[in-house]
């Protein structure tokens, strides 16, 4: 029996708030995906914010359905937020935001000092 390996793809995406890195992977029976940008990404529920806050990254959850899974960066874009980082919410993103409005706060917020917490 042969396995299957997994598909990971990257891509950069245009913006209105400038460019990303957005990256989707998938295996027979599941996938993830996530938009990266210099302050931290926009993913779907397999990402762990707490643990994103311990290192001073902003996270910002959406969570597909069998209905309409989050394949795709692109499918990020429209996702509501349900759950954000400490970073995240110090960027101004709250959960009911699209990831589009939370890419836009990553994108726009002035630096701000963000390292790890102790």
């Amino acid at each position: 029996m042969s396995a299957s390996m997994p598909k990971a793809e990257q891509r950069v995406l245009q913006t209105a708030y400038g460019p990303v890195l957005g990256s989707s992977y998938s295996w027979p029976g599941g996938q993830y995906c996530a938009i990266h940008t210099h302050r931290g990404l926009v993913g779907c529920g397999i990402y762990d914010v707490a643990v994103a806050g311990q290192f001073g990254m902003a996270v910002a959850i959406a969570r597909g359905t069998p209905a309409l899974p989050l394949r795709q960066p692109e499918d990020l874009l429209q996702a509501r937020i349900v759950e954000v980082s400490p970073p995240a919410e110090r960027l101004g993103i709250r959960p009911g935001m699209t990831g589009q409005e939370a890419v836009e706060r990553m994108l726009s917020v002035p630096a701000m000092d963000s390292g790890p917490v102790a």
